[in-house]
């Protein structure tokens, strides 16, 4: 094998075909509603990592459980990335009429990128919430929210943070 990118073999490297049955698709008994998705800061170092928090609420007639997902998309990278990657994911119980509010940390060394090092690049990123995948077609009910953020500095190896 000489061709070693992963572009056209796994599911995160297609482009803009989305899978028949991605990763988090499913049924539930209950509906789910996401909402005050909030990052901090929305402004860090290259080195810093990303705190987050957002509120479920299920809004259905019945107890459930929920994978709340975490997707990370790179607006531009030196280097071929995925089209956005999973970073975080949590199966949180919900009783129905209630909510709750999960935080998550998304780690410096989760945005780097590899190029013949772990590198870490400043930039636009977006940050997806929710209980699927960004921008599935075939889904259950529930939302994807999405909120921007940006890395300052100059780019620096991961190892150097």
């Amino acid at each position: 094998m000489e061709n070693y990118t992963m572009e056209g073999r796994t599911y995160r490297y297609y482009g803009q075909e989305a899978p028949l049955y991605p990763f988090g698709y499913g049924l539930s008994y209950t509906t789910f509603r996401y909402r005050d998705l909030v990052l901090s800061p929305p402004v860090l170092p290259v080195c810093a990592n990303l705190t987050v928090s957002v509120v479920l609420e299920n809004t259905g007639p019945r107890d459930g459980e929920e994978v709340v997902q975490l997707y990370l998309r790179w607006e531009q990278s030196s280097v071929p990335v995925p089209r956005w990657q999973l970073v975080a994911f949590r199966r949180v119980a919900v009783l129905a009429g209630r909510e709750t509010k999960l935080s998550f940390q998304v780690l410096a060394e989760q945005r780097a990128v590899w190029v013949q090092d772990w590198l870490l690049e400043p930039g636009t990123f977006t940050l997806f919430a929710g209980g699927q995948q960004p921008g599935q077609r075939v889904r259950a009910p529930s939302e994807v929210l999405s909120a921007r953020f940006s890395v300052t500095g100059a780019a620096r190896p991961l190892h150097g943070c």
